[in-house]
């Protein structure tokens, strides 16, 4: 039997309220209450194949139509400007770049990516609708590069959102990249560009590492 002074002790209230319907919806916690329609409270889901002719014909058709968000953030990012140059003219081959993310379904990251930067490079990538594909552009996205041992940058972009393409070099060349691009058609062609459902199907392990390495998380779960 408890004491009085026990049941008469309010609970006290959570930093956050929990809002969520069901275990399958997300937090979202932090949010101010007029921001909470703002953003996505549900959990990514793998999008299932059509039929095998159906899902033939529209791999055909996204490989032709590649809109890029390039999001360059270190020297590496001069190397994509001559993409859109008279010599280079990425148009001709079914690719444009886009000024927004939600306008764009391949997410060009170049340069090192440092932990500021980060946060948006996430919130981006969820923003993007699907089917939505990563190219890595040199080696400090890849693999940390030059800055391995840096304390503000991260080392591998792929063990925060899914990269389906990676591009090595310090810097590469557009040719390189133009490459890359290639590859990716024949990956996207081949129904091998899975990244997006890899998100999903590992959505937890990714936001884990998210959160250990930005530690002011003031924004949604998910915010697609």
């Amino acid at each position: 039997m408890p004491e009085d002074k026990d049941l008469n002790t309010p609970t006290p209230e959570p930093d956050y309220p929990d809002w969520r319907k069901d275990d399958k919806t997300l937090t979202n916690a932090g949010l101010p209450e007029e921001e909470r329609d703002w953003f996505c409270d549900a959990r990514p889901h793998p999008v299932p194949k059509s039929a095998a002719v159906i899902e033939k014909f529209f791999n055909w058709a996204r490989s032709n139509s590649l809109w890029i968000l390039a999001f360059g953030t270190g020297c590496g990012a001069i190397e994509l400007r001559p993409l859109i140059s008279s010599r280079y003219d990425i148009s001709r081959l079914g690719m444009q770049m886009r000024p927004t993310p939600r306008q764009a379904s391949v997410f060009m990251i170049g340069g090192y990516v440092s932990i500021k930067t980060l946060k948006r490079i996430v919130r981006s990538y969820e923003e993007m609708q699907g089917p939505k594909f990563v190219v890595a552009v040199c080696s400090c996205a890849i693999n940390g590069g030059m800055y391995w041992d840096s304390y503000n940058t991260i080392k591998r972009i792929d063990e925060y959102i899914p990269v389906d393409v990676y591009v090595t070099g310090c810097m590469p060349r557009p040719e390189a990249v133009l490459a890359g691009f290639a590859k990716l058609k024949e990956l996207i062609r081949a129904g091998r560009a899975e990244g997006q459902n890899l998100y999903a199907e590992k959505f937890d392990w990714y936001k884990a590492n998210q959160k250990q390495v930005i530690k002011d998380w003031n924004m949604p779960d998910y915010n697609w």
